[in-house]
């Protein structure tokens, strides 16, 4: 998403604003709200509205868009081509803002939304990286549950939209880069998981065939994640990507995220793929989301990204054809006014036929109809009971409590945690996130309803001294401030760090250079550990990771942790872990690299390695250099033990008579087909605790497939979430799919099933499975 319009921005405020006013006139001054336009559509006490076919609550929604579309002239159609849908008082339709914003919470960054005194803030969960290091999926739709009913509380007192454009669901493909806060990490399966737990979530079960509570929007569609590196930025940036890392990394997770989450929108981004810009590329559009993948729902533009293709890319001649080439292409909505002050003229050039912006104006409709958009007072409609009471409640923040807690990661304990609050007289919290707020909401950010600092946190368990040590996370010489921080840690029995990022090293629009801790920081930890008088313990908020290889090896830091953004109560979370009421369960769902890898260009999209060039390749799944921690990497408190229970040895894939590969030595077979049908097979663990202290555990498994069309190392085949006392054991099954999940994409983007021995992985075991014919 751009924020870089500020006159669209201002515009989408004041429209959203004006929709506010109109929904609160009607509920205290109805008599005055009727003679304005109206404050929603299909109002039941209007004989003339409840005569149109597309105010039938009955019928199709389908059947209902057509009959609206029926009734509009060309010029009241291209209105609804855009974010800021203008109201139609002729046929009873009040304005609409299409951009609200639901990351991790409900935001005020999309014009469609906004807080006041009726509900000052909602609840601000982690950002999603953080959410996604807990490897819980049923957290993830638990999170998107309560940011839908919050979200329909404030539309029901016009405050809010229906339509929200989360989750992001690019990989984090690059340390580097500003907004993998946003994201679940660099893996595929676990992205995809995230993706379709917080859409059901977000979407919910609504009585009635394809009613939505409110709508999601997987984005950035694809190949998303340079945004600002080195003075290459989004607007302009051609992501060149071989079919096999297309198919094989970046396009499974919106695949899911349309296919099983069965999501309301798909978002196209900036950046060119190939020499064509996304947002009007039939062929991903048209073809793979609508086509292939079936998606029921709309196709939105990035903000201006219309608008972009045509200024700054210079793709087409003129603004016409940037307007027929996009809708052409599939899409559906702009983010923006492009189309809506260029598709008539397209039209009228025969550039675009009235047809095209019918269908693209349905999409729009049909989903505003499965919402409810149409169906009259939001008050009288499923969800219609919510309201302000229903924002910000014990349970909801709570929730966000806990989803911090199980994020969180332990990189490294010498014995020192978890803490004893009866035993510590002294603590020395010091940094320059010891004391974070709004640092630690991130971006795409709504008011939340209240902050817990991580010195607000641990000074509800023992007494603590302050000293930020830096003035702010960028740490020049100027803001440090040594000796006060050194002097409190020589004093405390217990020195508690808190470094990392904010906003102002990485976010959207601004990439990293570097990947050690910013500016005079690691300094500062080294000067602070080594004065410590007790064990000094060393906190890591931010979204991206960071090179502390100093920090891993130092004698003088007893543990590390990394708390991603961790949300409103992030500081009571931390408190949490350290104290040790809650066993951390958390696993880093990036690798962590060495500032060396930064010698490798950001915009090089090449997954795989090339040995030849001494090119690493990038994620746990192909990269070769070195880490400072790997993907998965976590501790805990207790430690827990895995066994075997069973598992298949060798399967035998049943090809059609007169296979090819039946008389021919083949490397794999293509991962569709009548063979495929039925295959699978169960992998049974039992997993113990083996500690003293009941804990959360991730049991991960991995395959590592035979060494055929450039494959992963190892890729992660499922992952589950157990929670066990000292001593208790469980079962944890995993059903493997073997044409999906044991499948690679070969070098023309095919999917295929190796033929060999695939090892199975799961903590310090491994299995062998032969596959054969």
């Amino acid at each position: 998403m751009s924020a870089s319009s500020p006159a669209s921005a201002a515009l989408a405020a004041t429209v959203a604003a004006a929709a506010a006013l109109l929904l609160l006139l009607l509920l205290c001054c109805p008599n005055v709200a009727r003679a304005q336009t109206p404050a929603f559509a299909c109002d039941a006490s209007n004989a003339t509205l409840a005569s149109y076919g597309f105010c039938n609550r009955s019928a199709a929604a389908a059947a209902r868009a057509a009959d609206l579309v029926s009734r509009l002239t060309l010029a009241e159609k291209v209105g609804f081509l855009v974010d800021k849908q203008a109201a139609l008082p002729r046929l009873g339709v009040p304005l609409y803002e299409w951009w609200s914003e639901a990351l991790h919470g409900v935001s005020y960054v999309g014009p469609g939304t906004r807080f006041s005194p009726l509900v000052p803030g909602a609840t601000s969960f982690p950002q999603p990286i953080l959410t996604a290091a807990s490897f819980n999926a049923t957290l993830f739709r638990a999170i998107g549950e309560v940011v839908s009913n919050e979200a329909r509380a404030m539309h029901n007192v016009g405050l809010a939209g229906l339509t929200f454009w989360s989750p992001n669901i690019n990989i984090f493909r690059d340390p580097r880069w500003g907004r993998g806060q946003e994201t679940p990490g660099e893996d595929p399966l676990l992205t995809s998981k995230y993706a379709v737990g917080y859409v059901t979530g977000l979407q919910g079960a609504v009585s009635g065939a394809g009613a939505l509570k409110v709508a999601a929007c997987c984005k950035h569609y694809t190949a998303y994640d340079v945004d600002n590196w080195k003075g290459v930025e989004r607007y302009t940036f051609d992501a060149v990507v071989s079919q096999q890392d297309l198919d094989d990394t970046f396009q499974p997770p919106f695949k899911s995220c349309v296919v099983d989450g069965n999501v309301a929108s798909v978002m196209c981004s900036y950046n060119q793929v190939n020499g064509k810009p996304t947002c009007a590329d039939k062929d991903l559009l048209s073809g793979v989301i609508r086509g292939d993948w079936k998606l029921n729902g709309y196709i939105s533009s990035d903000c201006d990204s219309v608008d972009v293709l045509y200024n700054n890319q210079h793709y087409t001649k003129t603004p016409e054809d940037a307007a027929a080439i996009s809708i052409k292409a599939g899409l559906d909505l702009n983010c923006g006014t492009f189309l809506a002050q260029h598709t008539v003229a397209a039209v009228q050039a025969g550039k675009l036929s009235e047809s095209d912006v019918d269908r693209a104006v349905t999409n729009n409709l049909v989903t505003l109809m499965r919402l409810g958009f149409f169906d009259g007072d939001p008050r009288e409609l499923p969800f219609g009971n919510l309201g302000p009471s229903d924002v910000c409640t014990p349970s909801n923040q709570e929730l966000a409590r806990e989803a911090a807690r199980q994020g969180i990661v332990l990189l490294k304990n010498t014995g020192k945690l978890p803490l004893s609050a009866t035993s510590i007289k002294s603590m020395a919290v010091i940094g320059p996130n010891a004391n974070a707020s709004f640092t630690m909401i991130g971006n795409y950010e709504g008011t939340p309803c209240k902050y817990t600092t991580p010195l607000q946190g641990l000074g509800a368990n023992v007494a603590t001294v302050y000293q930020p040590g830096c003035t702010n996370v960028g740490c020049s010489g100027n803001s440090l401030q040594l000796d006060a921080a050194t002097k409190a840690a020589a004093s405390a029995d217990v020195t508690v760090l808190v470094v990392g990022a904010d906003q102002s090293i990485e976010r959207e629009s601004l990439d990293r250079t570097s990947l050690l801790l910013p500016g005079q920081q690691p300094q500062l930890v080294s000067a602070v550990a080594n004065a410590s008088s007790g064990p000094c313990i060393l906190v890591v908020m931010s979204g991206g990771p960071f090179d502390i290889s100093f920090a891993k090896s130092s004698d003088k830091i007893a543990a590390i942790l990394w708390v991603g953004y961790p949300g409103e109560a992030g500081g009571a979370a931390i408190a949490d872990v350290l104290f040790g009421y809650h066993n951390p369960s958390g696993r880093l769902p990036v690798t962590w690299y060495p500032e060396s890898f930064t010698k490798v260009p950001m915009t090089d999209m090449r997954m795989r390695p090339d040995p030849s060039t001494g090119y690493p390749g990038r994620t746990y799944r192909f990269y070769t250099g070195d880490t400072v921690y790997a993907f998965g990497d976590g501790l805990s408190y207790t430690s827990f033990a895995h066994h075997l229970v069973s598992a298949p040895k060798q399967l035998a894939l049943q090809l059609a008579e007169g296979h090819a590969c039946l008389t021919e030595q083949c490397p794999s077979v293509e991962a569709e087909g009548a063979h495929c049908e039925g295959l699978a097979f169960d992998v049974h663990l039992r997993v113990r605790n083996a500690g003293e202290r009941s804990g959360g555990h991730t049991v991960f498994l991995f395959s590592s497939p035979p060494a055929v069309h450039n494959a992963p190392a190892k890729h992660l085949l499922g992952f589950e979430k157990v929670s066990l006392e000292p001593g208790q054991a469980g079962v944890v099954a995993f059903k493997v799919d073997v044409c999906k999940d044991l499948s690679v994409v070969d070098e023309l983007g095919n999917r295929k099933v190796a033929l060999g021995s695939h090892t199975l992985h799961v903590g310090d075991l491994k299995h062998t499975l032969n596959l054969g014919v």
